[in-house]
């Protein structure tokens, strides 16, 4: 049988074999500007070689392969006796001990911790989100344990561990361990000051016994899980361990694992309090004040994770456009498709400047800083979170009918997307976060605009942009029902600001002509005329 017409040609290569870290221009720029030289060598080359495991061949497998394998529940053993554990593809396992080695759950006690952290963090999505949870999870713990300084003390140590242990037993006999949080109810979702879960004081005066159901648990195979309930004193935060330091098994009775539309290697559960035990994690009824840090850190995370998986999913369209021909050229080479990569390209790199810029608060750690984190993070979260699934659904289209075939990779991509816009409070519970740190925090919103302030005079259509953000802001009447509106202003403001101060000129005029001036489309690829195309897509290449 005659084989030509099964002769493969103009396909592109798969896209392994690269440093996912060094390729990424604007990644690399922006650790560059946030460390100093000293952490800067050091991160060089932990960044690098997590770059080039995370662009391997055998991780990308692992990847695809803990996401074809989802966990399962295992509720009872072969006796009858409760067991409620969560069984993982070994690829899982084995992502996830890399993700511990690299220190992504060790930020908080390293110098310039949370820029290498976030750079880590931004490289480790493209490989398979799904493992993401858990550490961002244990990484954000950290804050709202040092309520409880006794409890940090133990805890602590354990959680900015490099060491993975899988195993469940005793907290007190691991070198590693990972946190979990359980906050939201049926009745309730963000609204946690609805949650029923109930916490009854035991004689020590320390432990309590809860009982309840959570509707959404995440890392349900934990060794600790951060929970809130109602003590007789309000909403307080309380620690779950899954293990007590007998060897038993508190009860934690998971009673089925959600079936997400992506995320899908990662396992979130609803669970069941029925005499559990738990440590209260600062004063009752001031649960939501102790977790706030927690989950200003995993919001922050959700703003990465999305960088990274609009970085992933630019590589990947301007990848195949720079290998598959049409028409007589190169599919990078053909105007429109090169208006489309380099806009994609532009979101994805103000994406990173903004989540690495918040990163950098957290090391500096000033009042001011602080101030800045308050509402630039909801903000960020907001927007950039939002901006992920259209760049995801455009970088899959520019693959064309390949873009929507698993084996692609694309798809993977389109399913998680949208998650990190849902989780840690959706849309609406960012903007009025905003609202209320504009309301309530003048010091916030001073910060703010002075970090958008440095910009100012550098390019017409930012102090144009700056002076309706400015309108806006004079009067808060009824901002609720433009808090939107309000906050997508704010983010590409500052994201603005950062990119006129720091990225290369094509880029800060190519950004501020399209989101700020004016002159874009509702779609990706209505760039105004006249702009460098081909240096924004150069700069997004992720090989050569």
């Amino acid at each position: 049988m005659d084989g030509t017409t099964h002769t493969v040609t103009n396909q592109p290569p798969p896209l392994v074999g690269y440093d996912v870290y060094s390729a990424d221009r604007a990644l690399t720029s922006a650790v560059e500007r946030h460390l100093g030289p000293g952490p800067l060598d050091e991160a060089r080359r932990e960044l690098s070689a997590l770059g080039r495991s995370a662009g391997s061949a055998q991780l990308q497998e692992w990847g695809a392969l803990a996401n074809e394998n989802p966990p399962g529940l295992r509720t009872h053993d072969r006796y009858g006796n409760r067991v409620d554990e969560v069984a993982f593809h070994p690829s899982w396992h084995r992502l996830l001990g890399k993700g511990v080695a690299a220190g992504l759950t060790s930020a908080w006690n390293r110098p310039g911790g949370h820029v290498r952290r976030a750079a880590a963090f931004v490289v480790w999505t493209q490989v398979e989100a799904g493992t993401c949870c858990p550490l961002s999870m244990t990484h954000a713990a950290v804050p709202a344990l040092r309520a409880e300084p006794d409890l940090a003390a133990e805890w602590e140590p354990r959680l900015t561990s490099t060491l993975y242990e899988r195993e469940l037993r005793p907290a007190r006999l691991k070198a590693g361990a990972l946190f979990g949080m359980a906050m939201t109810e049926k009745q309730g979702g963000s609204d946690v000051r609805a949650n029923t879960t109930a916490a009854r004081p035991l004689p020590d005066g320390e432990s309590y016994e809860l009982t309840g159901h959570k509707w959404f648990c995440s890392a349900p195979m934990s060794d600790g899980f951060l929970v809130l309930a109602q003590a007789p004193g309000g909403l307080t935060c309380f620690l779950v361990p899954r293990v007590l330091d007998d060897g038993t098994r508190n009860p934690f009775l998971l009673q089925r694992l959600k079936d997400k539309l992506g995320n899908r290697s990662n396992a979130s559960a609803e669970v069941e309090f029925a005499g559990t035990w738990a440590r209260r994690v600062g004063e009752e009824g001031r649960g939501v004040r102790t977790v706030i840090e927690m989950v200003a850190a995993t919001r922050l995370d959700c703003v990465l994770g999305s960088a990274g998986l609009m970085r992933q999913a630019v590589a990947q369209a301007v990848h195949h456009c720079e290998h598959r021909r049409a028409f007589g050229a190169r599919l990078a080479e053909q105007p429109l498709m090169r208006n489309v990569l380099a806009d994609l390209a532009l979101e994805s790199e103000a994406a990173t400047a903004l989540g690495l810029r918040l990163a950098a608060a957290y090391d500096d750690g000033s009042e001011q800083e602080r101030a800045l984190l308050r509402i630039a993070v909801p903000a960020a979260k907001y927007w950039v979170t939002k901006r992920c699934t259209p760049v995801a659904v455009e970088a899959a289209e520019c693959l064309g009918g390949n873009g929507y075939v698993e084996e692609s990779g694309m798809p993977r991509l389109v399913r998680e997307s949208p998650l990190n816009s849902v989780w840690e409070g959706a849309g609406n519970v960012q903007a009025l976060d905003v609202v209320r740190a504009l309301r309530r925090e003048p010091a916030a919103l001073d910060a703010c605009l002075r970090e958008i302030g440095l910009a100012r005079g550098a390019d017409h259509r930012l102090d144009r942009a700056i002076r309706g953000l400015l309108t806006e802001l004079a009067d808060l009447e009824g901002v609720e029902g433009r808090a939107r509106r309000l906050t997508e202003r704010l983010a590409l403001v500052l994201q603005g600001s950062l990119l006129v101060r720091f990225a290369p000129p094509e880029v800060a005029d190519a950004f501020c002509a399209s989101r700020l001036g004016g002159d874009g489309g509702a779609v990706f690829g209505a760039l105004p005329t006249g702009l460098p195309l081909k240096a924004l897509v150069d700069r997004a290449r992720p090989l050569g």
